[in-house]
């Protein structure tokens, strides 16, 4: 499975790494990927979703209800 945030979207990129030397190579930087399962009370089942920390607190904003509409707009199946 990929390393994507199934709200936000967040995806690793890349960038340099810089030693003290100023020498520069090739790095990426990982979202902060969490396993997380909700309970979904409007159809009385639990759902897990992979998502970064900003969706946590987007899910705790918002509601659960909310972003699983929002996704299954998208197209994804919850």
């Amino acid at each position: 499975m990929s390393r994507v945030c199934q709200v936000t979207g967040k995806k690793p990129i890349v960038g340099n790494s810089v030693s003290h030397s100023n020498i520069k190579t090739k790095r990426r930087f990982l979202p902060n990927l969490q396993t997380k399962r909700f309970f979904f009370a409007e159809e009385d089942r639990w759902v897990t979703l992979k998502v970064s920390s900003e969706a946590i607190r987007t899910i705790n904003k918002n509601g659960l209800a909310s972003v699983v509409k929002g996704l299954r707009a998208k197209g994804d199946k919850i």
